[in-house]
């Protein structure tokens, strides 16, 4: 099956570069672009796309606010957020009005192939190298209330999920996951699964906000 992308860039460049890559590929294809998040939404209630690289930065409507409007109209498309900058506070935004993931600009075109793919697969995708420094430099500078000391939803959860999910939140794969807590990746795999269902969260990006919002900060 073919892969259906949707292009959402203020800059004509940064989207020829996008179309070029993606239509190389016998697995996908750009179905549609625009150059604001208001064209976005207007483009994509008669076009169908799979996935959406959504730019987070632009004019007319920001790429926050496009992700918002867009699931809360129920499109099905998945959303992949592109930031220029890994220090960037409309990335945590992006993924609260949810996002599937997020990408740095700057990853190589292997990474961002892969991520539409995992994106498609509906998987979710957060650049690991940004993803301690997201959580560790920006977060806490939003608005917001702390976390409580009330919070009880890790109460049910394992010694050892907890520590699964304190390697989600610093941004680790599952292969990393395994190695560091001496796992298979496939008992990764299971434990990840049991925190999704346990927490209530849909995917990957919402166990690390939510790892967050209890307080449940990375070790390293």
């Amino acid at each position: 099956m073919v892969t259906r992308v949707f292009l959402v860039d203020d800059q004509a460049l940064v989207r020829g570069g996008f179309r070029m890559l993606i239509e190389a590929e016998d697995d996908l294809e750009v179905v549609g672009e625009a150059s604001d998040g208001q064209e976005a939404l207007n483009r994509l209630r008669t076009v169908t796309a799979d996935v959406v690289l959504m730019d987070v930065r632009m004019p007319v409507l920001d790429g926050v606010e496009t992700t918002r409007r867009l699931l809360a109209d129920g499109n099905p498309a998945r959303v992949l957020v592109l930031t220029t900058f890994d220090l960037d506070e409309y990335v945590f935004a992006a993924l609260k009005a949810g996002a599937s993931g997020f990408l740095l600009k700057d990853a190589r075109p292997d990474e961002l192939l892969s991520a539409i793919r995992d994106i498609a697969a509906g998987d979710a995708v957060m650049a690991p190298s940004a993803t301690r420094r997201l959580l560790d430099h920006v977060v806490p500078t939003l608005p917001g209330e702390p976390p409580s000391r009330d919070d009880t939803r890790l109460d049910d959860l394992t010694a050892r999920e907890l520590e699964v999910l304190r390697e989600i939140a610093a941004g680790a794969t599952n292969t990393e996951i395994g190695a560091r807590l001496y796992m298979a990746e496939g008992t990764v795999k299971t434990h990840v699964g049991r925190l999704l269902s346990k927490l209530g969260v849909r995917d990957r990006v919402g166990l690390v906000l939510l790892a967050f919002e209890v307080g449940l900060r990375p070790d390293r």
